[in-house]
């Protein structure tokens, strides 16, 4: 199947929701370490991207952003 639409693509939008709806799975692998506070996602960028909002065991917040970028098809 050709891509034909990269801004965003299906398959990047698709991923970048499946990525939030792994919330529960991802908490229990990052342990006590880290609580996911609040996702927020663009899905409707060129680049879809999920934020997750954690705190730590001090109770300092930090953010990670994975960004999900689909490279051109090379067919």
């Amino acid at each position: 199947m050709k891509t034909h639409n990269y801004n965003p693509s299906t398959f990047e939008v698709k991923l970048a929701s499946a990525i939030v709806a792994c919330k529960d799975q991802i908490q229990q692998k990052l342990g006590n370490d880290f609580k996911i506070v609040d996702t927020d996602d663009r899905m409707e960028r060129d680049n879809p991207m999920v934020i997750f909002h954690l705190e730590d065991n001090d109770g300092d917040p930090h953010e990670v952003v994975i960004k999900i970028i689909q490279r051109p098809d090379q067919i």
